[in-house]
């Protein structure tokens, strides 16, 4: 998984799968999903992202602990 924020064109990236991409559908305005050939996720865009998120360009990677 790779999160890429590119300052140029202002989108935020979450690359889920490097699996190719045959479909794409912009769910809301601004937010487009990628799908694989399969109807997976592959990945997310937010276009206009530094209007969207509170800090694109910091990211918090948490891992939960498992089950006791």
């Amino acid at each position: 998984m790779r999160v890429v924020y590119d300052l140029r064109t202002d989108t935020l990236s979450i690359i889920l799968s490097d699996r190719p991409v045959a479909e794409s559908d912009e769910e809301k305005p601004g937010v487009i999903l990628d799908f694989d050939a399969g109807g997976n996720v592959v990945s997310l865009e937010i276009l206009d992202a530094s209007r969207r998120v509170d800090q694109p360009t910091q990211m918090v990677y948490e891992l939960m602990p498992t089950g006791t």
